[in-house]
Protein backbone atom coordinates (compact mmCIF):
# COMPACT_ATOMS: atom_id res chain seq x y z
CA UNK A 1 0.00 0.00 0.00
CA UNK A 2 1.19 3.53 -0.77
CA UNK A 3 2.51 5.31 2.31
CA UNK A 4 4.06 8.66 3.21
CA UNK A 5 4.89 10.51 6.43
CA UNK A 6 3.72 13.87 7.73
CA UNK A 7 3.48 15.61 11.12
CA UNK A 8 0.07 15.95 12.71
CA UNK A 9 -2.18 16.58 15.67
CA UNK A 10 -3.67 13.99 17.98
CA UNK A 11 -7.45 13.86 18.36
CA UNK A 12 -7.98 10.58 20.14
CA UNK A 13 -10.76 9.07 22.24
CA UNK A 14 -8.25 6.80 23.95
CA UNK A 15 -4.49 7.06 24.20
CA UNK A 16 -1.86 6.36 26.84
CA UNK A 17 -0.95 9.78 28.22
CA UNK A 18 2.12 10.40 30.36
CA UNK A 19 2.73 13.61 32.27
CA UNK A 20 6.30 14.19 33.42
CA UNK A 21 6.01 16.49 36.42
CA UNK A 22 9.33 18.05 37.45
CA UNK A 23 10.42 20.59 40.05
CA UNK A 24 12.52 23.59 38.91
CA UNK A 25 15.12 22.76 41.59
CA UNK A 26 15.74 19.74 43.80
CA UNK A 27 13.07 19.15 46.40
CA UNK A 28 10.83 16.56 48.04
CA UNK A 29 8.81 14.00 46.07
CA UNK A 30 5.54 13.24 47.89
CA UNK A 31 4.41 10.18 45.94
CA UNK A 32 5.77 6.75 45.06
CA UNK A 33 5.35 4.43 42.10
CA UNK A 34 1.91 2.81 42.11
CA UNK A 35 0.12 5.68 43.89
CA UNK A 36 -3.18 6.90 42.44
CA UNK A 37 -3.32 10.70 42.20
CA UNK A 38 -5.89 13.30 41.19
CA UNK A 39 -5.15 16.13 38.78
CA UNK A 40 -5.00 18.67 41.62
CA UNK A 41 -2.86 16.55 43.96
CA UNK A 42 0.66 17.77 44.78
CA UNK A 43 3.30 15.25 43.73
CA UNK A 44 6.44 17.23 44.62
CA UNK A 45 7.38 20.32 46.59
CA UNK A 46 10.39 22.54 47.06
CA UNK A 47 11.31 26.01 48.29
CA UNK A 48 13.14 28.72 46.39
CA UNK A 49 14.84 31.75 47.87
CA UNK A 50 12.64 34.70 48.66
CA UNK A 51 12.77 38.05 46.91
CA UNK A 52 15.70 40.40 47.55
CA UNK A 53 15.05 43.92 48.84
CA UNK A 54 18.07 46.26 48.81
CA UNK A 55 18.02 49.18 51.28
CA UNK A 56 20.42 52.08 50.63
CA UNK A 57 20.94 53.00 54.29
CA UNK A 58 23.95 55.30 53.76
CA UNK A 59 21.91 57.48 51.45
CA UNK A 60 18.78 57.38 53.59
CA UNK A 61 20.70 58.30 56.74
CA UNK A 62 23.01 60.80 54.99
CA UNK A 63 25.93 58.93 56.51
CA UNK A 64 29.23 57.57 55.13
CA UNK A 65 28.98 53.96 53.90
CA UNK A 66 31.64 52.90 56.38
CA UNK A 67 29.45 54.05 59.33
CA UNK A 68 26.45 51.89 58.37
CA UNK A 69 27.45 48.77 60.38
CA UNK A 70 27.73 50.85 63.56
CA UNK A 71 24.31 52.44 62.96
CA UNK A 72 22.44 49.15 62.60
CA UNK A 73 19.76 48.25 65.14
CA UNK A 74 19.74 44.66 63.87
CA UNK A 75 22.53 42.32 62.89
CA UNK A 76 23.15 39.99 59.95
CA UNK A 77 20.90 36.92 60.16
CA UNK A 78 18.16 38.66 62.17
CA UNK A 79 14.54 38.37 61.09
CA UNK A 80 12.74 41.70 60.72
CA UNK A 81 9.15 42.77 60.11
CA UNK A 82 7.98 45.43 57.67
CA UNK A 83 8.19 48.82 59.40
CA UNK A 84 10.67 47.66 62.04
CA UNK A 85 13.59 50.13 62.45
CA UNK A 86 16.75 48.87 60.74
CA UNK A 87 19.19 51.63 61.60
CA UNK A 88 19.40 54.98 63.39
CA UNK A 89 21.64 57.95 62.65
CA UNK A 90 23.81 59.58 65.35
CA UNK A 91 22.19 62.98 64.95
CA UNK A 92 23.85 66.23 65.99
CA UNK A 93 24.95 66.32 69.64
CA UNK A 94 22.63 63.37 70.15
CA UNK A 95 19.63 65.24 68.77
CA UNK A 96 17.67 64.85 65.53
CA UNK A 97 18.33 61.15 65.17
CA UNK A 98 16.77 59.54 62.10
CA UNK A 99 15.52 55.98 61.82
CA UNK A 100 15.01 53.93 58.65
CA UNK A 101 12.18 51.38 58.82
CA UNK A 102 12.39 48.08 56.99
CA UNK A 103 10.47 48.27 53.67
CA UNK A 104 9.66 44.54 53.80
CA UNK A 105 9.65 41.52 56.06
CA UNK A 106 12.57 39.12 55.76
CA UNK A 107 16.03 38.22 56.97
CA UNK A 108 19.05 40.55 57.04
CA UNK A 109 21.29 38.81 54.51
CA UNK A 110 24.18 41.29 54.34
CA UNK A 111 25.38 44.63 55.66
CA UNK A 112 27.98 46.37 53.49
CA UNK A 113 30.43 48.96 54.80
CA UNK A 114 31.60 49.45 51.21
CA UNK A 115 28.28 50.37 49.58
CA UNK A 116 26.33 51.35 52.69
CA UNK A 117 23.61 48.99 51.55
CA UNK A 118 21.67 46.34 53.45
CA UNK A 119 20.16 43.34 51.67
CA UNK A 120 16.93 41.83 52.98
CA UNK A 121 15.89 38.35 51.83
CA UNK A 122 12.20 37.49 51.88
CA UNK A 123 10.80 34.24 53.25
CA UNK A 124 11.38 31.14 51.10
CA UNK A 125 8.69 30.64 48.45
CA UNK A 126 7.00 27.26 48.27
CA UNK A 127 6.84 25.73 44.79
CA UNK A 128 4.46 22.82 44.32
CA UNK A 129 4.04 20.60 41.27
CA UNK A 130 0.56 19.16 40.74
CA UNK A 131 -0.17 15.85 39.01
CA UNK A 132 -2.03 17.73 36.19
CA UNK A 133 -3.95 14.57 35.22
CA UNK A 134 -5.71 11.91 37.29
CA UNK A 135 -3.85 8.63 36.98
CA UNK A 136 -1.17 6.35 38.38
CA UNK A 137 2.37 7.30 39.33
CA UNK A 138 4.52 5.03 37.15
CA UNK A 139 7.86 6.52 38.17
CA UNK A 140 9.04 8.57 41.14
CA UNK A 141 12.12 10.63 40.31
CA UNK A 142 14.08 11.17 43.53
CA UNK A 143 14.36 14.87 44.34
CA UNK A 144 12.91 15.81 40.95
CA UNK A 145 9.26 14.83 40.55
CA UNK A 146 7.17 12.02 39.12
CA UNK A 147 5.66 10.57 35.95
CA UNK A 148 1.87 10.15 35.97
CA UNK A 149 0.15 7.90 33.44
CA UNK A 150 -3.47 7.46 32.45
CA UNK A 151 -5.71 6.26 29.64
CA UNK A 152 -7.09 9.51 28.29
CA UNK A 153 -9.02 11.26 25.59
CA UNK A 154 -6.65 13.78 24.03
CA UNK A 155 -7.24 16.77 21.77
CA UNK A 156 -4.25 18.75 20.56
CA UNK A 157 -4.83 22.26 19.25
CA UNK A 158 -3.14 24.46 16.69
CA UNK A 159 -2.41 27.36 19.04
CA UNK A 160 -2.92 28.41 22.65
CA UNK A 161 -1.96 30.89 25.33
CA UNK A 162 -1.91 30.54 29.09
CA UNK A 163 -0.60 27.75 31.29
CA UNK A 164 -1.97 24.63 32.93
CA UNK A 165 -5.45 24.56 34.40
CA UNK A 166 -8.07 21.99 35.40
CA UNK A 167 -11.87 22.17 35.34
CA UNK A 168 -15.09 20.45 34.25
CA UNK A 169 -16.02 20.63 30.55
CA UNK A 170 -19.00 22.88 29.76
CA UNK A 171 -20.38 23.16 26.24
CA UNK A 172 -21.24 26.76 25.26
CA UNK A 173 -22.21 25.95 21.66
CA UNK A 174 -24.74 23.59 20.11
CA UNK A 175 -22.76 23.04 16.92
CA UNK A 176 -19.11 23.17 15.83
CA UNK A 177 -19.78 26.14 13.51
CA UNK A 178 -21.39 28.39 16.14
CA UNK A 179 -19.43 31.56 17.04
CA UNK A 180 -18.55 31.85 20.73
CA UNK A 181 -19.71 35.27 21.92
CA UNK A 182 -19.97 37.07 25.25
CA UNK A 183 -23.63 36.04 25.68
CA UNK A 184 -22.59 32.38 25.66
CA UNK A 185 -20.55 32.79 28.85
CA UNK A 186 -22.66 32.25 31.99
CA UNK A 187 -21.85 33.10 35.62
CA UNK A 188 -22.06 29.42 36.62
CA UNK A 189 -19.16 28.60 34.27
CA UNK A 190 -16.65 29.75 36.90
CA UNK A 191 -13.73 27.32 37.00
CA UNK A 192 -14.96 25.41 33.93
CA UNK A 193 -13.31 24.47 30.64
CA UNK A 194 -15.76 26.10 28.24
CA UNK A 195 -16.00 24.67 24.72
CA UNK A 196 -17.34 26.75 21.83
CA UNK A 197 -17.70 25.99 18.15
CA UNK A 198 -16.09 28.32 15.62
CA UNK A 199 -14.31 31.62 16.40
CA UNK A 200 -14.07 32.84 19.98
CA UNK A 201 -14.58 36.61 20.06
CA UNK A 202 -12.72 39.13 22.19
CA UNK A 203 -16.03 39.76 23.97
CA UNK A 204 -16.29 36.08 24.87
CA UNK A 205 -12.77 36.11 26.33
CA UNK A 206 -13.49 39.24 28.36
CA UNK A 207 -16.74 37.73 29.66
CA UNK A 208 -14.89 34.53 30.54
CA UNK A 209 -12.25 36.50 32.42
CA UNK A 210 -14.97 38.27 34.41
CA UNK A 211 -16.77 34.98 35.16
CA UNK A 212 -13.59 33.22 36.31
CA UNK A 213 -13.62 30.60 33.55
CA UNK A 214 -10.59 28.28 33.68
CA UNK A 215 -10.18 27.80 29.92
CA UNK A 216 -11.84 28.56 26.57
CA UNK A 217 -11.62 26.12 23.67
CA UNK A 218 -12.86 26.98 20.17
CA UNK A 219 -12.12 26.39 16.52
CA UNK A 220 -10.53 29.77 15.76
CA UNK A 221 -9.65 33.25 16.90
CA UNK A 222 -9.08 36.50 15.04
CA UNK A 223 -5.49 37.76 15.26
CA UNK A 224 -6.75 41.30 15.99
CA UNK A 225 -8.82 39.95 18.89
CA UNK A 226 -5.80 38.06 20.22
CA UNK A 227 -3.72 41.24 20.15
CA UNK A 228 -6.47 43.11 22.00
CA UNK A 229 -6.64 40.36 24.64
CA UNK A 230 -2.88 40.21 25.20
CA UNK A 231 -2.17 43.89 24.66
CA UNK A 232 0.70 43.15 22.27
CA UNK A 233 1.58 41.25 19.11
CA UNK A 234 2.61 37.69 19.80
CA UNK A 235 5.93 36.83 18.15
CA UNK A 236 7.42 33.48 17.23
CA UNK A 237 8.16 32.07 20.66
CA UNK A 238 6.91 29.71 23.34
CA UNK A 239 3.52 30.66 24.74
CA UNK A 240 2.06 29.49 28.04
CA UNK A 241 3.34 32.09 30.50
CA UNK A 242 0.73 34.75 29.62
CA UNK A 243 -1.16 36.08 32.63
CA UNK A 244 -4.63 36.82 31.28
CA UNK A 245 -6.65 34.99 33.93
CA UNK A 246 -7.48 31.93 31.82
CA UNK A 247 -6.12 29.56 29.18
CA UNK A 248 -7.14 29.73 25.50
CA UNK A 249 -6.89 26.82 23.04
CA UNK A 250 -7.64 27.12 19.31
CA UNK A 251 -8.15 23.75 17.64
CA UNK A 252 -8.21 24.74 13.94
CA UNK A 253 -6.49 28.07 13.21
CA UNK A 254 -6.83 31.84 12.93
CA UNK A 255 -10.08 33.26 11.58
CA UNK A 256 -13.71 32.22 11.67
CA UNK A 257 -13.11 28.47 11.40
CA UNK A 258 -15.54 25.84 12.65
CA UNK A 259 -14.19 23.27 15.07
CA UNK A 260 -13.79 19.88 13.42
CA UNK A 261 -17.00 17.90 13.95
CA UNK A 262 -15.02 14.97 15.30
CA UNK A 263 -13.23 17.14 17.87
CA UNK A 264 -16.49 18.84 18.92
CA UNK A 265 -18.26 15.48 19.35
CA UNK A 266 -15.38 14.06 21.39
CA UNK A 267 -15.38 16.99 23.83
CA UNK A 268 -19.18 17.03 24.04
CA UNK A 269 -19.12 13.35 24.95
CA UNK A 270 -17.09 14.22 28.05
CA UNK A 271 -19.22 17.20 29.16
CA UNK A 272 -19.20 17.49 32.93
CA UNK A 273 -15.95 15.56 33.27
CA UNK A 274 -12.75 17.09 34.59
CA UNK A 275 -10.32 18.14 31.86
CA UNK A 276 -6.69 19.21 32.11
CA UNK A 277 -5.77 22.02 29.72
CA UNK A 278 -2.44 23.56 28.77
CA UNK A 279 -2.12 26.42 26.25
CA UNK A 280 1.68 26.20 25.91
CA UNK A 281 2.63 26.29 22.22
CA UNK A 282 5.96 26.21 20.40
CA UNK A 283 6.05 26.18 16.62
CA UNK A 284 9.81 26.08 16.15
CA UNK A 285 12.21 23.21 16.93
CA UNK A 286 10.89 21.08 19.77
CA UNK A 287 7.24 21.56 18.80
CA UNK A 288 4.76 21.86 21.67
CA UNK A 289 1.02 21.68 21.09
CA UNK A 290 -1.73 23.05 23.32
CA UNK A 291 -3.91 20.26 24.64
CA UNK A 292 -7.10 19.15 26.36
CA UNK A 293 -6.76 15.88 28.31
CA UNK A 294 -9.63 13.93 29.90
CA UNK A 295 -8.67 10.90 31.98
CA UNK A 296 -10.90 7.98 31.01
CA UNK A 297 -12.81 6.03 33.66
CA UNK A 298 -13.79 2.38 33.91
CA UNK A 299 -17.38 3.02 32.82
CA UNK A 300 -16.54 5.00 29.70
CA UNK A 301 -17.64 3.38 26.41
CA UNK A 302 -14.81 1.80 24.47
CA UNK A 303 -13.62 3.93 21.54
CA UNK A 304 -14.21 2.65 18.05
CA UNK A 305 -11.55 0.14 17.09
CA UNK A 306 -9.71 -0.38 13.87
CA UNK A 307 -6.24 -0.69 12.48
CA UNK A 308 -4.15 2.15 13.81
CA UNK A 309 -1.73 3.59 11.27
CA UNK A 310 1.95 3.66 12.09
CA UNK A 311 2.71 6.89 13.96
CA UNK A 312 3.26 9.65 11.41
CA UNK A 313 2.24 7.38 8.55
CA UNK A 314 0.00 8.73 5.80
CA UNK A 315 -1.95 6.02 3.99
CA UNK A 316 -5.31 5.39 2.35
CA UNK A 317 -8.09 6.19 4.82
CA UNK A 318 -5.94 8.31 7.13
CA UNK A 319 -7.73 11.35 8.58
CA UNK A 320 -6.10 14.65 7.58
CA UNK A 321 -6.69 18.37 7.96
CA UNK A 322 -6.07 20.72 5.00
CA UNK A 323 -3.96 23.68 6.08
CA UNK A 324 -3.83 25.88 2.96
CA UNK A 325 -6.42 27.78 0.93
CA UNK A 326 -8.79 27.14 -0.75
CA UNK A 327 -9.61 24.24 1.59
CA UNK A 328 -8.08 25.63 4.79
CA UNK A 329 -9.46 23.99 7.92
CA UNK A 330 -11.42 21.23 6.15
CA UNK A 331 -11.04 17.64 7.28
CA UNK A 332 -11.18 14.51 5.14
CA UNK A 333 -9.61 11.14 4.51
CA UNK A 334 -6.82 10.17 2.12
CA UNK A 335 -8.33 8.62 -1.02
CA UNK A 336 -5.18 8.18 -3.12
CA UNK A 337 -1.42 8.71 -2.93
CA UNK A 338 -0.14 9.12 -6.49
CA UNK A 339 3.52 8.23 -6.71
CA UNK A 340 4.38 10.68 -9.49
CA UNK A 341 4.60 14.49 -9.02
CA UNK A 342 1.73 16.50 -10.53
CA UNK A 343 1.69 19.91 -12.19
CA UNK A 344 -0.01 22.47 -9.94
CA UNK A 345 -2.02 25.51 -11.00
CA UNK A 346 1.10 27.63 -10.55
CA UNK A 347 2.92 25.51 -13.11
CA UNK A 348 5.28 23.94 -10.57
CA UNK A 349 5.48 20.24 -9.84
CA UNK A 350 4.89 18.68 -6.43
CA UNK A 351 3.93 15.41 -4.78
CA UNK A 352 0.16 15.38 -4.25
CA UNK A 353 -2.57 13.29 -2.70
CA UNK A 354 -6.32 12.99 -3.17
CA UNK A 355 -8.59 13.71 -0.23
CA UNK A 356 -12.28 12.90 0.19
CA UNK A 357 -13.84 15.75 2.17
CA UNK A 358 -16.73 15.46 4.60
CA UNK A 359 -19.21 16.68 1.98
CA UNK A 360 -18.14 13.97 -0.46
CA UNK A 361 -15.95 16.13 -2.69
CA UNK A 362 -12.66 14.61 -3.81
CA UNK A 363 -9.86 17.14 -4.15
CA UNK A 364 -6.21 16.96 -5.12
CA UNK A 365 -3.76 18.94 -2.99
CA UNK A 366 0.02 19.09 -2.45
CA UNK A 367 1.16 16.81 0.36
CA UNK A 368 2.72 19.84 2.07
CA UNK A 369 -0.79 21.32 2.39
CA UNK A 370 -2.13 18.71 4.81
CA UNK A 371 -1.63 17.76 8.44
CA UNK A 372 -2.21 14.28 9.82
CA UNK A 373 -4.86 13.89 12.53
CA UNK A 374 -3.52 11.07 14.68
CA UNK A 375 -6.27 8.94 16.20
Amino acid sequence: MAKAYTPGLKVSASTVYRARRLLPVTGEVLVKAGDRVGARDTVARTFVEGEVTPVALASLLSAPAGDVPSLMLVKQGDTVEAGQPLARSKGIFGLGKKEVPSPAAGTVESISATTGQVILRGAPIAVEVKAYVSGTVVEALSGEGAVVECDAALVQGIFGVGGETVGPIRMAANSPDATLGAADIKPDMKGAVVVGGARMTAGAVQAAQAAGVAALVAGGIDDADLKAILGYDLGVAITGSERIGLTLVVTEGFGDIAMAARTFALLKGFEGREASVNGATQIRAGVMRPEIVVARQAGDPAPSTGARPEEGALEIGTQVRLIRDPYFGLIGSVAALPSEPAVLGSGSKARVLEVTLGDGRRVTVPRANIELIET
